[in-house]
């Protein structure tokens, strides 16, 4: 196995754009200077994802989750930081330089990432076998091109076919070097009692089923012969890279069209899919034969919030799938039904239709949902009255799980409209059912948390004979004073402190902070890290938290290892910017100047502006250069804690800025980030204080301590006197960073 060169990986960080990237997956829109849309990590109607593309960096501020580009593919798709960079160099057409991997690094590889690679050699397996064997030919392809399927949507859509034989992928596999394990474990193979292994799929035509970012997870084939006895399609089963309940097929091939057209598709089948895309409507996907999920419902919703469901003319298959449009509904999408010709299905009628008929169709058939509900239901129960209500109660029903209280009220009025029921007497059955959902979801949880107290007693007692001598030291502890600071507590006490002081270092750690003078009195830029890094040192102040002295080190590495190299390499860039933009300026002024003294004041206006754009360049490189290095770090603690940070909920709206300059952080930076240092050593004195307290307390209950007792009150005094210096520069008023 081989690694990607630092070179290489610099080079995709460099070039990968955020929103770019986000937007594979997450429906964005722009707000101001970021861009939101819904959190793809957690369920959620009211999107709370933001994107900077300035910083490079996305969050959710609801769950937390988010990152740079490669953090964010790792995360979303579980992949591992090597492949979210491959995945990164193949969008961005980027060569990738590799050395071979160490033997640790080897050993690092995932079972995903094993699993992963077992797929994708079965994807190309399958393909190989549809164009270039006389059975994939003659059987296979004949498939395919007798349903209508041309050799474009063959290709797009990756479809292959297994050989009628039980060891053909197998063996092959194990031939190329595959481990049998994966085979077994992705669901490609099945395992006897006897250990031997044999081929899941035989004699079948193969659709794959990909994750939004392309990777081949799972597999779905239908078998070709005509034998009752014979299951027609078989599914790869559900394992740690393929969760049925959380992918649709066809999504990664129409996610665009979903975006541009803000319209998803959903129809049942494989076939479905790939003839409606054929034929022009490309923003379709299909569930793939199962039930509709809350897990595919919040994939659709990443991209858009309308939702257009074709069912066929098959009454009894209509009635079982009306649940699928309550949970759209509760996910708070738009829906809208379409019903096919008696004797249609998607594949069938894409198939006898043009791209304009389709869509001429789409348009004129689609129904709300209160109209094909009450259509399906009340269908021959006009004169009975019973059946009638059971059906509005439905109608109500659905209703009650939309979330939007305006969106709800104008569907009570339409359904009051529509089946001739009073609108007060709808909007009470509402509240009803929502009342009665509300009181059963209450009931759920109560009994969830006693079934997990339950659990809970239950390990109590398990370990209650083992833990007697635990219980006597806790005990012991509770009833002392709490004035010992033991290490760990020492560390969450200043979390805080230490957190606030490592937010400056990654979010400023390269911007001029002061002018430091030498012995010969000559002055020097000073950054904010180089300041931090002095206090610290002349104090010995160390990280007590493992995870942020670990960030603390890799942000001081990267400010040493390259930051002069990747600053002159950007002095030169902005500086060939800053010639071209004076040489391009400089002739259009000649051309459209009048008199001498017109251009020499253009001329000024233009050296002053492209001054002003290559000394914004420069300090925001400084700005960006250790946040742009750590968020995308291999390291997962490393990338986290960078991110949440340097990310920011709120920004100053332009209202506030149109008519003043607001002070920001960084004005204020040489104030605030020595403050920020003397609250972490008036917090370390603290500690030190409530230490020496608890040993006077220990030493006053014995005799003959007196020469340590009166030791121990000089530090104290010391110590008090210091923090009393640190009370006139702080104020009598410290407060505490945000915790």
């Amino acid at each position: 196995m081989k690694k990607i060169d630092r070179e290489t990986v610099q080079k995709i960080l460099d070039t990968a754009d955020i929103v770019d990237v986000v937007s594979d997956f997450v429906h964005l829109k722009r707000r101001g200077a970021n861009y939101i849309g819904l959190c793809p990590f957690h369920n959620e109607r009211t999107p709370s994802f933001s994107v900077s593309k300035s910083k490079g960096i996305c969050k959710c501020f609801s769950c937390g989750k988010g990152g740079s580009s490669v953090n964010f593919l790792m995360e979303l798709e579980q992949m591992s930081y090597y492949d979210a960079l491959r995945y990164l160099a193949k969008k961005y057409h980027i060569e990738i330089k590799e050395h071979e991997m160490t033997e640790k690094e080897r050993e690092e590889a995932t079972e995903r990432e094993s699993m992963l690679a077992v797929s994708e050699f079965a994807l190309q397996h399958f393909e190989n076998n549809l164009n270039n064997t006389d059975d994939g030919r003659d059987i296979g392809l004949s498939y395919f091109y007798e349903r209508g399927i041309n050799e474009a949507s063959i290709k797009k859509f990756r479809l292959g076919y297994s050989l009628e034989k039980r060891d053909d992928l197998s063996s092959t596999a194990r031939e190329k070097g595959y481990n049998e394990k994966y085979l077994v474990s992705t669901g490609l193979c099945v395992q006897n009692e006897a250990g031997k292994v044999y081929d899941r799929f035989k004699g079948r035509v193969m659709y794959p089923i990909f994750s939004i970012s392309g990777k081949v997870l799972g597999f779905g084939g239908r078998t070709l012969r005509k034998d009752k006895e014979v299951a027609k399609y078989v599914n790869s089963p559900e394992t740690i890279i393929y969760r049925k309940s959380y992918e649709l097929y066809g999504l990664y091939q129409a996610k665009q069209a979903i975006v541009k057209k803000d319209k998803c598709i959903l129809v049942e089948g494989y076939m479905d899919v790939i003839s409606m895309s054929q034929s022009g409507i490309e923003n379709v996907v299909a569930s793939s034969g199962t039930s509709l999920t809350e897990g595919q419902i919040r994939l659709i919703h990443r991209f858009t919030e309308n939702v257009t469901v074709i069912y066929d003319s098959d009454p009894a298959g209509i009635k079982a799938s009306l649940r699928g449009i309550d949970m759209l509904l509760a996910e708070g999408l738009n829906i809208k039904v379409m019903l096919l010709p008696e004797g249609e299905d998607p594949d069938s009628f894409a198939q006898s239709h043009s791209t304009s008929e389709l869509e001429e169709y789409l348009a004129s058939h689609e129904q709300d949902f209160i109209e094909f509900k009450t259509a399906i239901l009340l269908q021959g129960a006009e004169n009975d009255p019973i059946q009638r209500s059971k059906a509005i109660s439905d109608i109500v029903r659905s209703i009650s799980v939309i979330p939007d209280d305006i969106t709800r009220a104008m569907y009570i009025k339409e359904c009051s409209r529509r089946l001739e029921i009073d609108e007060k007497l709808l909007t009470r059955q509402v509240s009803k059912k929502i009342a009665e959902r509300i009181e059963k979801e209450a009931q759920q949880r109560q009994r969830q948390i006693a079934k997990e107290s339950l659990n809970d007693v239950e390990n109590i007692e398990q370990t209650d004979a083992v833990d007697v001598e635990l219980q006597d030291v806790i005990q012991e502890v509770q009833t002392s004073q709490p004035l010992v600071i033991v290490d760990n507590r020492d560390s969450k006490y200043l979390e805080p402190y230490e957190k606030e002081v490592l937010r400056y270092v990654l979010k400023y750690g390269m911007l001029p902070l002061c002018e430091v003078c030498d012995e010969e009195g000559n002055t020097a830029p000073m950054s904010v890290l180089e300041y931090v890094e002095s206090e610290l040192k002349d104090d010995d102040i160390k990280f007590t938290n493992s995870q942020y002295a670990r960030v603390y080190e890799v942000a001081c590495s990267v400010a040493t290892s390259a930051f002069e190299n990747d600053l002159a390499e950007t002095e030169k860039r902005l500086k060939q910017n800053y010639a071209q933009m004076m040489n391009d300026g400089v002739a259009e002024i000649q051309k459209t100047a009048t008199n001498l003294s017109d251009i020499t004041m253009q001329e000024q206006m233009l050296e002053s502006k492209c001054n002003e754009l290559y000394n914004k360049g420069l300090y925001e490189f400084k700005m960006m250069y250790i946040v742009k290095n750590l968020i995308s770090s291999p390291e997962d603690v490393v990338r986290h804690i960078t991110t949440d940070l340097v990310s920011e909920k709120y920004v100053l709206s332009k209202v506030h800025t149109k008519y003043a300059k607001i002070e920001t952080e960084q004005d204020r930076l040489d104030e605030f980030v020595p403050r920020a240092i003397y609250e972490l050593k008036d917090a370390i004195l603290e500690c030190q204080l409530r230490d020496i307290r608890y040993r006077i307390k220990e030493i006053g209950t014995k005799s003959g301590n007196a020469d340590e007792l009166m030791s121990l009150m000089t530090k104290t005094m010391e110590l008090q006197q210091l923090k009393g210096e640190f009370a006139k520069i702080l104020g009598e008023r410290i407060v505490a960073p945000r915790k």
